[in-house]
């Protein structure tokens, strides 16, 4: 009886995908030394944060392949890039892997639908939504991090950004939430 209810081409996209969680864990875990090596504990703990929700990501998608009936290919996780140069190039850095991660997910939620696969399809709508949050939540980053002076930044609105960001919550309200009662 076959048990595995994903195409080939699917279940090669899922396994790449859950690599690409765990290589963007990996980013998050570097980006998250490298603040704290500069003396941002605030940025770095929010960084730590979201490297482990990206282990999280991955891990969905391993369960995601097991539950299907398909077997999870676990591959080698490419080395994180360099450290970045300052905090505003971190967060652009960020924001592009997320930008590059919201494009790999709707590949995936395209091919599901092309063939078909709505449990696959339903299942990555919740990544959908996902990255719109993370996206998000680095644009607000990037936009107090444009109004504290960008890349001349001076250390008192770093360390006001930093302290900040410690306790920020790390997810944002999205427009879909929004209401007129609750803008």
């Amino acid at each position: 009886m076959k048990k595995n209810r994903l195409s080939l081409t699917i279940c090669q996209a899922l396994n790449d995908q859950m690599t690409k969680e765990g290589h963007a864990a990996q980013i998050y875990l570097s980006y998250a030394s490298w603040a704290a090596s500069e003396g941002y504990d605030g940025v770095a703990n929010f960084l730590f944060r979201h490297a482990h929700e990206e282990r999280n990501h991955m891990m969905k998608f391993l369960e995601y392949i097991l539950q299907r009936g398909a077997k999870a290919a676990i591959s080698a996780i490419p080395a994180p890039p360099a450290h970045p140069k300052s905090i505003q190039d971190c967060f652009e850095k960020v924001f592009q892997h997320e930008v590059d991660n919201t494009e790999a997910i709707h590949a995936i939620v395209k091919m599901s639908f092309e063939e078909s696969d709505w449990a696959t399809w339903h299942f990555l709508q919740w990544f959908v939504k996902e990255q719109i949050e993370e996206e998000t939540m680095v644009l607000n980053q990037l936009d107090k991090l444009k109004i504290a002076g960008g890349e001349k930044a001076s250390g008192e609105s770093l360390y006001a950004f930093d302290r900040d960001l410690r306790n920020e919550p790390d997810e944002v309200v999205l427009a879909e939430d929004k209401t007129a009662e609750k803008p």
